[in-house]
């Protein structure tokens, strides 16, 4: 890219009451807690911490606004499958989920981060059935690539294929944020929709 996108934290929402108002494009990521999300954003931005990691699974428990050049925002997603959430949180969050991926009608496309080192989760099969179920466009984010070698990358992607029921390969790309692989293509990802040109 010829310039790096400007991202500003915006604000944290605890229900979509506290949405910004719909008048731009939306593109969410989420994950189970720990894969990588955080990293993932202050990768693709070039910033240290402008989403903070933590050591300890579950700490975001809102939507993560950011404004990305005043044109469209990043939204950062409650990390899932963490057992010492109580079950009226995952309850809240489970329908406030429900809410957003069902009525934000501004919502181009959800990235859906696994780690590239094991078979998705349980929790990461629901979500794509629930992406399928709202008829919300979405791409695989498998992260911690570097930690696989790569004469298996081809395997642990067809893993990931099969678990998740995709019709294709190509819905997934490998990325680290530690070397920095796979940051390029993500964003030929994010401005085809961003320009109305994606298709799954």
């Amino acid at each position: 890219m010829a310039r790096q996108p400007q991202i500003t934290f915006m604000l944290s929402a605890a229900s979509e009451t506290q949405y910004p108002t719909p008048d731009r494009p939306e593109i969410s990521l989420v994950g189970r807690s720990n894969v990588g999300k955080s990293s993932f954003i202050n990768a693709l931005f070039q910033r240290k911490n402008i989403a903070r990691t933590s050591s300890k699974p579950g700490k975001t428990q809102q939507l993560n606004y950011f404004d990305i050049d005043e044109t469209w925002y990043l939204v950062d997603m409650p990390g899932y499958g963490y057992a010492k959430i109580s079950k009226s949180e995952r309850a809240r969050w489970k329908k406030q989920l429900a809410h957003y991926l069902y009525e934000r009608e501004n919502l181009m496309l959800t990235l859906v981060l696994v780690d590239f080192r094991h078979e998705p989760s349980e929790q990461d099969v629901q979500m794509i059935q629930q992406l399928n179920d709202a008829e919300v466009p979405y791409f695989i984010i498998a992260t911690k690539a570097d930690k696989v070698k790569s004469n298996q990358w081809d395997a642990h992607t067809r893993v990931i294929q099969q678990k998740l029921g995709l019709v294709t390969s190509d819905q997934i790309l490998p990325v680290s944020a530690v070397k920095k692989e796979g940051l390029d293509e993500a964003w030929e990802i994010i401005m085809a929709v961003l320009d109305g040109e994606f298709t799954e």
